[in-house]
């Protein structure tokens, strides 16, 4: 047994020791670094210290609860990177559980720890860690509700945890709204009987469903809540207006001429824009003190207006939109890496470490491309293969008794991959700005798809060549 676990052991001490270095590493040679959105969370963190008095709505209070729990700069610097090592060990354990290989187990780990894109976040004050953070514990659940037999329903402190961190991971970055939605159908999948959608214990059954809503109720609807008693709206926050402006802004034209004093003012900041940047994105947030002073209307208001003329545009104006929706999907994919040369304690290596981080945006890409293909091959296949079962007699019989039910990951794998789907169509659906930092705390999720996904396949395209080597012989 111990010769068994000598590799895992290996693999282990290689990564956390890994994990540990880089992290040192940049502990010494850089800084905390602040971005355009750190003062607005800062001063959103002094809100919540002040118990949400003055709390603009802006923003979700995830990550400005987290600043004000946590302190200075220095220190919410360590807590991600302590967070980054749990993480590392997550994918870890995530890995060796999905392919009982320590190798992949190693790769998936160190693949998160020795990311740049995903170290350097580590250092800046933005939510993206935290995110990552809450989203890997929420897939680990989802992980364990497949540990079991498929004969005995999950825990309910498990249905809770889910159910807790995917609420936390939205209230973080709203895009990922949707997380615990598909966590509740996992939940509900995993306590019926194999093969039919009858529960194994109807009484825990039901509990489960009712811990896991517990934190999502309280979290999601008390914040909802929250919004609309103090702002009027309905929604997460109150920029609903300036988002959509970030896809409709470039045929902001088209405008109805009631609104033609916010119509032409807008595009007169957009075409300034467009002469310094090249592209109208994120034109709205200069444009927005002036916009609120030509129209009388305060910040809500605007946002409140923009939204209905951005609405109307959408659905007069369909194709544009798409054409937006498009390229937002598009730039999705382009694996950034944010950082700061300025914040090297040593300027000399600003040079080689550019190079280590456009060599890793190349084999990030590359892994999103190979997500993308493989896992609408996979959905394919699997969706294939459940309808063949459901319609063969002999499929159906055993479903029914439930004579093929053994432990399979499927159910996982399927929530792995619409995390994954539903974020990079849902983040260009709803702004046009910065699409490529909405993969970031999914980007070493899509490794890790990449990652087992060829420790799968790799075994059978080797045993295709030695066949076909051994049949040229002949």
């Amino acid at each position: 047994m111990n010769q068994e676990k000598r590799p895992l052991r290996i693999w282990l001490g290689i990564t956390l020791a890994a994990a540990i270095l880089v992290r040192i590493a940049l502990l010494v040679g850089y800084a905390p670094v602040p971005y355009g959105d750190s003062a607005s969370y800062r001063r959103l963190s002094r809100s919540v210290l002040n118990h949400f008095e003055r709390y603009d709505g802006t923003r979700t209070p995830g990550y400005p609860v987290f600043l004000a729990i946590v302190g200075s700069d220095e220190r919410v610097w360590l807590v991600q990177m302590v967070m980054g090592l749990a993480i590392t060990l997550l994918f870890f354990y995530i890995a060796w559980r999905l392919s009982g290989k320590a190798w992949l187990a190693g790769l998936a780990g160190l693949a998160h720890s020795l990311s740049l894109g995903q170290l350097f976040f580590e250092a800046n004050l933005l939510t993206e860690t935290l995110t990552t953070f809450l989203i890997i514990l929420a897939l680990a659940g989802v992980l364990l509700l497949q540990k079991g037999s498929p004969a005995k329903p999950p825990s309910p402190l498990l249905a809770l945890t889910i159910g807790l961190f995917s609420a936390l991971a939205l209230i973080t970055r709203p895009l990922f709204i949707y997380l615990p939605f598909i966590a509740l159908f996992f939940i509900l999948l995993a306590g019926l009987k194999p093969g039919t959608i009858k529960p194994l214990d109807p009484k825990r059954w039901l509990f489960n469903l009712l811990v896991f809503l517990v934190p999502v109720a309280l979290i999601l609807g008390g914040w909802v809540t929250f919004i609309h008693s103090r702002f009027g709206d309905w929604g997460l926050t109150t920029m609903t207006g300036y988002h959509l402006v970030q896809h409709t802004g470039g045929f902001f034209e088209y405008a109805p001429d009631e609104y033609a004093v916010i119509r032409d003012t807008y595009l007169r900041y957009r075409d300034a824009h467009i002469a310094q940047f090249g592209t109208q994105t994120n034109t709205i947030w200069d444009a927005i003190p002036e916009l609120s002073k030509v129209s009388g209307l305060n910040f809500y208001d605007l946002s409140r207006t923009l939204a209905h003329i951005s609405t109307g545009l959408i659905l007069e104006h369909p194709e544009l939109y798409l054409r937006n929706v498009l390229k937002g999907w598009w730039y999705f994919w382009f694996a950034p890496v944010y950082w700061s040369p300025e914040a090297l304690r040593i300027p000399a290596l600003a040079a080689p470490i550019q190079w280590l981080v456009n060599v890793q945006r190349i084999l990030a890409a590359g892994f999103n491309l190979f997500f993308v293909i493989t896992s609408l091959l996979w959905m394919f296949q699997e969706a294939k293969q459940f309808f063949i079962k459901r319609r063969t007699p002999a499929g159906t019989a055993l479903a029914n008794r439930g004579e093929a039910a053994q432990p399979t990951f499927a159910p996982f794998l399927w929530y792995l991959a619409a995390s994954i789907w539903i974020a990079s169509i849902l983040q260009s659906m709803l702004d046009h700005g910065d699409n490529p930092r909405f993969l970031v705390p999914l980007q070493s999720t899509v490794i890790l798809w990449g990652l087992w996904y060829l420790g799968q396949a790799a075994p059978h395209w080797i045993q295709n060549i030695k066949e076909r080597r051994l049949f040229q012989k002949r």
